[in-house]
């Protein structure tokens, strides 16, 4: 298989530029969008670690910095911006409508992967673009933070929370009884919030990987 093309793009949305890294394999069906968790960014080794191998599996990915250097810098000392999720749902909105007026990009099926606060976001787009998004995993997500929306989310959605992640896991069984889509709670024995556990990143990287090849694939 031939190495993914990678383009470092500027998503030049309505009020801000974004810096993002898009990694394209030959023939694929599907792209999926990272929308990474408080405090981290499109450079995070572990969405990097899932990404490469989510292209190996023929997906494309994009990831994108949610904030501005300058909103990161803030946000280092006031924490305040990686909890506005009505303004990082704003950010995801804009470059799901990028990438639909993209040429090269626009015919590849959609599926969004959302970490901590990240994931809340992804599911309030996926319920208003319930078109255009096709699959959702959240990884260790506060998917609670979508609140009513998680009732007209249509995309098939998987949750993958760590089993010593204790208060996590409780939101996101809560918000496995909201949703009304086709949908899995997988709990990851041993992990905690990161995944940082031997071989607990590699099984939360197959079981997306699996979920997305499912609902992103030809037969999408």
């Amino acid at each position: 298989m031939q190495p993914p093309v990678r383009r470092l793009l500027n998503l030049t949305l309505s009020d801000v530029q974004l810096a993002a890294d898009l990694l394209l394999p030959e023939a694929a069906t599907g792209l999926v969008v990272f929308v990474h968790g408080s405090g981290s960014s499109r450079l995070s080794p572990r969405n990097q670690q899932v990404a490469l191998y989510f292209n190996g599996r023929g997906l494309a990915t994009l990831l994108f910095d949610l904030l501005t250097e300058s909103e990161q810098r803030l946000d280092q000392v006031s924490r305040a911006l990686r909890f506005d999720i009505p303004m990082l749902t704003r950010r995801l909105l804009g470059v799901i409508d990028w990438l639909a007026a993209d040429s090269e990009l626009r015919h590849l099926h959609l599926g969004l992967f959302g970490a901590s606060t990240g994931a809340a976001a992804a599911l309030l787009v996926a319920a208003q673009r319930t078109q255009r998004v096709q699959a959702v995993v959240s990884r260790g997500g506060r998917s609670d933070l979508a609140g009513a929306a998680l009732a007209e989310v249509l995309a098939p959605t998987l949750l993958i929370v760590g089993g010593e992640d204790s208060l996590v896991l409780q939101l996101n069984r809560q918000s496995s009884e909201q949703l009304r889509c086709t949908q899995r709670l997988v709990v990851i024995p041993g992990a905690s919030h990161l995944f940082e556990e031997t071989g607990a990143l590699e099984t939360v990287a197959r079981e997306a990987g699996d979920w997305f090849e499912g609902y992103l694939g030809i037969q999408a």
